[in-house]
């Protein structure tokens, strides 16, 4: 009896539950340090959050396989660009080392359904992005790092130039009538 009672209720639960089975989807969050991880995400919501969304936007790689989620106006310590990603998009589309969009902050890859939702990363496409990366030549290589460094370097100037004197808040004395 307590051997049927068991099958009885894991068949129960498994047909009560079968709304509660949303599949969790992998995807590759690259970190803004470099860093690659492995992850879950139920929807895009989740995306915003691990790229903390600041008008989030996706490019799709050349074979329509792989989307590249990422936010255009990432924060203040953010705006190196995340060159692991970089380096990611430009071996899965038709840019060059010249024209790819520089990815900055945290940037998340994944796939989609036919439908255009979300949708997680299969081991073989897993295996398909290693082997891509894998792919660049090193011509690419160093001229996307010098591409990246001279990019740093505007930045730097812009936040230099920026920088202005501290002002003093304090109101002018005036002399007391007398």
């Amino acid at each position: 009896m307590g051997t049927f009672s068991n099958r009885a209720r894991s068949n129960i639960r498994n047909e009560e539950r079968v709304e509660w089975d949303i599949g969790m989807n992998t995807i590759l969050y690259f970190s803004a340090s470099g860093v690659v991880y492995e992850t879950r995400a139920y929807s895009t919501a989740d995306i915003d959050q691990l790229v903390h969304d600041h008008g989030l936007q996706c490019l799709t790689s050349a074979d329509r396989q792989f989307d590249f989620w990422f936010s255009p106006s990432a924060r203040r310590c953010q705006r190196r660009a995340n060159q692991s990603a970089t380096e990611m998009l430009l071996a899965t589309t038709c840019f060059t080392a010249k024209n790819v969009p520089l990815l900055r902050g945290c940037v998340v890859v994944a796939t989609h359904d036919s439908d255009g939702d979300l949708d997680g990363l299969s081991w073989q496409q897993l295996d398909l992005l290693a082997r891509s990366s894998r792919s660049l030549t090193k011509r690419d290589e160093r001229a996307l790092n010098r591409r990246i460094a001279r990019d740093d370097r505007r930045q730097r100037r812009n936040v230099e130039a920026a920088q202005v004197a501290p002002l003093s808040c304090a109101r002018p004395q005036m002399p007391a009538p007398h």
